[in-house]
């Protein structure tokens, strides 16, 4: 089989929701360092209320994507706008407090409890400032995100006891303590056991269900990794975005096999994906 048979890109790739904006919009973007291409080229619009899973091998440049979404890197060239925002002209700090960022690898102070966490998104510290107090509607905010997540009774609990699993579900809470207009998550059941990783990935279907104007960017290698309620994918390869568009129209054996440079079977069952070696 020949790669270039069946690499394909899908145009318009974000017409999900006829008429709903976009909340991410990445127009020829190439970034290169130290001399290297990481990235060439990428187009990819991701519109309110869509659900996207960003996948590829190891180094393909999916985290990379990533940290462009979170405006932790700027473009060689190519446009990015976030919320409305053209990177290069928004202060990055500010725009960042308006993403909601779900890092497996985040690091919290290890004094502080679980509530406190979910709180330091709303600071955007590791740490809780001296003398900052939240306002009575964000500690509702904190509470309610909690039981959303299922947290609700580890709330007084100091992060270093916590289970992998309910550390990535306090991040959830964490992220969405601000009320971003787009959600990132970064590997997230990076760690995790089969068990929580399930729940995990039942927490976020639950906070998507809940909120139908909700964005999300999902980057992984592991198609079982992907919540019921993606929408949309793109395949990464080599730091071109290889197939975009709506998630049954790209994780199809031919073009994975194709982003992984392995023949794959890609199946689904129940509304969850699965992949065994073709």
């Amino acid at each position: 089989m020949t790669t270039a048979a069946v690499l394909s890109t899908t145009s318009d790739a974000t017409t999900s929701e006829a008429g709903a904006p976009p909340v991410l919009e990445l127009e020829a973007v190439t970034l290169r360092r130290n001399g290297k291409e990481l990235l060439g080229g990428v187009d990819l619009r991701v519109r309110q209320g869509e659900h996207w899973a960003v996948l590829g091998s190891n180094g393909a440049g999916k985290s990379t994507i990533l940290s462009l979404c979170g405006a932790q890197n700027h473009p060689t060239s190519g446009t990015v706008r976030i919320l409305g925002h053209q990177l290069g002209r928004i202060d990055v700090q500010t725009l960042r407090r308006m993403i909601g960022h779900v890092n497996p690898r985040h690091t919290a102070g290890a004094s502080l409890t679980v509530e406190q966490v979910v709180l330091t998104g709303l600071t955007g510290s590791a740490d809780l400032p001296r003398r900052w107090e939240p306002t009575p509607d964000e500690a509702s905010r904190v509470h309610e995100l909690l039981a959303r997540v299922g947290m609700a009774t580890r709330a007084g609990e100091r992060w270093p006891t916590l289970s992998q699993g309910e550390r990535g579900r306090t991040l959830i809470a964490r992220a969405l303590v601000g009320r971003p207009g787009l959600l990132l998550l970064d590997e997230p059941t990076t760690g995790l056991d089969l068990a929580a990783r399930e729940q995990f990935l039942a927490a976020v279907d639950d906070v998507v269900a809940e909120d139908p104007t909700a964005s999300t960017v999902l980057v992984t290698h592991h198609l079982e990794e992907l919540p019921r309620t993606t929408s949309h994918a793109a395949l990464v390869r080599g730091g071109v975005l290889v197939a975009a568009g709506p998630v049954d129209e790209v994780l199809t054996s031919e073009l994975v096999s194709a982003a992984f440079d392995h023949p794959i079977q890609v199946g689904r069952l129940n509304g969850r994906w699965h992949a065994t070696s073709a």
